[in-house]
């Protein structure tokens, strides 16, 4: 600890302290412009500078570490009048009008303050923008603290603002368009966060907020903190929160797109549709409809021609309701959610070879990392905040791979970008492991302590040489050399996959050889390294761990182990027949064997591969419950009963994020019409089934501690930890610090880990003449998923379509430009949608997202399969292109 003496009186801090840092926590307000909490020390405004014993001038205190028996005086009479005559100098420029009308701005009340009148002589050649639907322009409320330009920097890493021009003729503006969109905004509003007058302001925030709660983020799943304000039970701004997950950062989606709450066609009101009708009615005649046809068809069939899913949009005390009602009242283990359709294949991947199916790194090591390999995962655009990260590290020397069939924004900074064929990434990882065994960069000291199967694994890898493998793969062999050899010699190097590796008929072998990559290296277990699923939604993570799965309980615990526990502590016997994940629903469905499903927080329909499948599945069904927040395409299509639940900002509980941080959601608004959450409207259909034991629960926090109960290792997360603290599971009790890192010293599945042995098997979706290109598919940074939530919001302006992406090449080739529409068909089905033409893509591939139900991209995609959990391999379509002369 270091002693200072700030203003006479004696304080300790630790060492490395920041003097402002210092002053501030000493209860000291020092006035500044130009610093932010997130930004490097600057010390331009000249504002925060004090008086310290043994410098003959003031120092700017933003700008210097505290010092063993330094001596600071804050509020001089010196310094007071150094700082007016700096207010003076900066407002010469400002215009008298924005602070009488903002007067709680902070430069607004630093000139209060001071008694600082501005001048008034107003610059006529500033920056003008009225074109953004989030973030206003008034830049002559610039004062160039240039925070904007540095949050833009050092913070988003986009380079949008800039400062122009030189001396009494500099200008913010942006520097790469005439404006913020065209000059490459992300519309993250970092900007508008930081900014001290209002110079760039939110647009849609018509009056300041009454009250701030702080909640976490609903859409990606990197679990991101924010605070959320509302004036007279409306909606009205998010702002960041300094959290470990997102340090003061969000990004388009968690801080703007929140309007879907507020949505006219957001449904309040349970219903029944009769002769093909939907009709209101009331809860009791709901609850009554649903529990009479639920227990219909479970007298006739068995519990087992039922199908339970829940939803990664629910809290995990939901999704645990969820799952112990399909197991404890219907009594059938023939429950899942939307984790089978993307990250299943990791969970399975990293359970089966190291132990614990979940990301084996934290986010904070994103700054510890010398090196990335990101595989089939664009975190820039589908997980914003860990993207921006990522970048700032690789800007700072980090070095950086990126293995995507596109060229994407990071993939732009790699220094190796590997464009595999979309379906080959297991021939290219086993690439990857061949050459660093072939030049021996292997960690010979971990894999003798750590790793088994070594000699084997080495003699059916040389196979995959990548010489051998290059014109498949479709990348060069010395690439894949490079990558591997920087992949190696990081040290530690930090593994992120997504989708791009999951959704693939060997999706989960693919993350079976992603893998291998960390074992031969010796990057697991430590920090900075790690093989780390970016999971896409929310709380999809937890919707899986919370045991929405046929094959596990709660905690991802298998049934035959745990199940004697739940037994004793539920009160009742578990179901004894194996069952079905989403997809074998979908099979016993169209077999007649299915008969109703529940689902709540999932568009079903719109959102599985192959849409005329599913159709095929859903139609047949008695009885199919939507429990959500809209009409969404499953309901409309094919819904008995409709059942509206609250939104995330409407009730309290818990997600789960990416990097296994538990972390609490609080109620911000009080529900709409006849809404209910979904922890109610589990428990109200246990009750009308005649079965309400074990399901009375009164808040969710009472969901939670049986849920710690049951799950060792979440005990130790009390809400009342939550409250303070951000923890990584395992954490077994409450004197628990977390577990940041898993397989520090031992794997779960003991001291070592096996190397596995992954052939290359093709998937069935090729290309041939009559279908001659390859479309993938994946999401874009304003919109989620199916649109439900972010197209009822002003980020349809920003994003208006889904596109079909393409190369120039391929562009010229069929005659299409930017706007055309063009008939996508497939095997499956076909789809209309408009060309975009981009360098980003490959001849040969095409790109879509599936964010419009209207363009329902769906249909194309195949009934293809992952080999071992059923994901739907949403990645490879072979398909042909019709110009419509639209």
């Amino acid at each position: 600890m270091v002693q200072l003496t700030i203003n006479g009186v004696p304080h300790r801090f630790p060492a490395g302290t920041r003097l402002l840092d210092a002053l501030q926590a000493a209860g000291t307000d020092v006035p500044h412009l130009c610093h932010d909490e997130r930004l490097k020390p600057s010390g331009a405004c000249r504002m925060c500078v004090v008086e310290v014993d043994g410098e003959p001038r003031p120092v700017a205190s933003c700008t210097v570490q505290i010092q063993d028996g330094m001596t600071v005086f804050t509020h001089t009479p010196a310094l007071e009048a150094l700082r007016r005559t700096n207010l003076q100098l900066i407002a010469q420029h400002y215009p008298l009008q924005a602070v009488w009308a903002e007067p709680k701005r902070p430069f607004h009340q630093l000139l209060a303050k001071y008694g600082v009148s501005p001048g008034g002589e107003l610059y006529s050649d500033v920056f003008r923008d009225d074109s953004h639907p989030y973030i206003g322009v008034a830049m002559d409320r610039c004062i160039q603290c240039y925070r904007c330009v540095r949050i833009c920097e050092e913070v988003q890493g986009q380079f949008v603002w800039e400062a122009l021009g030189r001396s009494e003729n500099t200008r913010v503006a942006p520097g790469k368009g005439d404006t913020l969109l065209s000059g490459g905004c992300v519309s993250c509003g970092a900007c508008v966060d930081t900014c001290p007058t209002g110079a760039l302001f939110d647009k849609r925030v018509l009056a300041a907020p009454t009250s701030w709660t702080r909640t976490t983020c609903v859409y990606c799943g990197v679990g991101c903190q924010m605070e959320v304000g509302c004036v007279d039970r409306r909606l009205m701004a998010v702002r960041p929160v300094d959290s470990p997950v997102n340090r003061g950062h969000l990004c388009v989606k968690g801080r703007y797109a929140f309007d879907f709450n507020h949505a006219p066609d957001r449904i309040t009101t349970p219903m029944i549709r009769r002769d093909g009708q939907w009709q209101e009615v009331t809860w009791d005649e709901a609850l009554c409809f649903t529990a009479t046809r639920l227990q219909a068809i479970i007298d006739r069939y068995g519990p087992d021609a039922i199908g339970v899913l829940g939803s990664a949009r629910a809290t995990n005390e939901e999704n645990y309701l969820a799952q112990k009602l399909a197991r404890m009242v219907i009594g059938t283990n023939n429950v899942d959610c939307c984790a089978r359709v993307c990250h299943t294949p990791s969970a399975k991947a990293l359970k089966t070879m190291l132990g614990t199916g979940a990301a084996t790194n934290s986010f904070d090591d994103i700054e510890v990392a010398k090196a990335f390999l990101l595989c089939g995962v664009n975190p820039t655009e589908n997980h914003p905040i860990v993207g921006a990260r990522i970048k700032q590290r690789v800007l700072q020397g980090a070095k950086l791979v990126v293995v995507d069939p596109r060229r994407t924004e990071l993939a732009a900074l790699a220094d190796v970008h590997l464009a595999v064929r979309p379906g080959f990434n297991i021939p290219l990882f086993n690439a990857m492991a061949a050459t660093l065994i072939e030049e021996d960069l292997v960690d010979r000291s971990f894999l003798a302590e750590r790793v088994t199967e070594f000699d084997d694994f080495a003699v059916f890898v040389a196979d995959y040489a990548p010489e051998r493998v290059a014109d498949s793969c479709g990348v060069a062999a010395e690439a894949i050399r490079a990558a591997a050899r920087l992949y190696a010699a990081g040290q530690p190097s930090m593994c992120f996959h997504g989708l791009g590796v999951t959704e693939h008929m060997q999706g989960t072998e693919g993350v079976m050889a992603l893998i291998n990559l960390a074992l031969l290296t010796g990057n697991l277990g430590k920090a900075g390294a790690g093989i780390n699923p970016l999971r896409g939604q929310n709380n999809v993570q937890g919707a899986a761990q919370m045991g929405c799965d046929p094959v596990s309980l709660t905690g991802a615990q298998s049934i035959k182990e745990a199940g004697p526990h739940f037994e004793a502590v539920w009160g009742a016997r578990l179901p004894v027949n194996r069952g079905l994940d989403l997809l074998e629903m979908m099979d016993a469905a169209k077999a007649g064997q299915l008969k109703a499903i529940w689902a709540f927080g999932y568009d079903v329909y719109l959102s599985l591969a192959h849409a005329a499948d599913t159709a095929a599945a859903l139609s047949p069904l008695d009885l199919v419950i939507v429990q959500d927040l809209f009409l969404n395409q499953t309901a409309a299509a094919f819904g008995t009963v409709f059942l509206p639940a609250a939104s995330f900002f409407e009730k309290d509980g818990t997600f789960m994020n990416s990097d296994r941080r538990v972390q609490r959601i609080r109620t911000v608004l009080p529900l709409p019409g006849e809404a209910r959450p979904d922890w109610w409207i589990i428990q109200a259909v246990a009750g009308y089934l005649g079965k309400p034991q074990g399901f009375s629960f009164g808040e969710p926090e009472a969901i939670w501690d049986e849920i710690r109960q049951l799950w060792p290792a979440g005990a130790g997360l009390s809400y009342a930890r939550l409250e303070g603290e951000s923890l990584n599971w395992p954490c077994p009790d409450e004197s628990h610090p977390g577990t940041p890192i898993l397989h520090r010293d031992r794997f779960a599945v003991g001291k070592t880990a096996a190397l596995a042995r992954i052939a290359f098997i093709p998937t069935p979706e090729q290309v041939n003449d009559d279908y001659p290109l390859l479309l993938t598919t994946g999401r874009t940074l304003p919109h989620f998923n199916a649109g439900t939530m972010s197209y009822r919001t002003p980020n349809a302006e920003l994003r208006p379509t889904d596109t079909l992406d393409m190369a120039p090449s391929d562009a010229a080739a069929y005659g299409l430009a930017d706007g055309d529409t063009v008939r996508v068909r497939s095997r499956y089905g076909e789809a209309l949608l408009p060309v975009r033409v981009t360098e980003a893509m490959q001849a040969g591939q095409l790109f879509t997202s599936f964010h419009r139900p209207d363009l329902f991209v769906n249909r194309l995609t195949s009934s293809v399969r992952d080999r071992m959990v059923h994901a739907p391999e949403f990645k490879v379509t072979a398909v042909r292109l019709e110009k419509t002369g639209g």
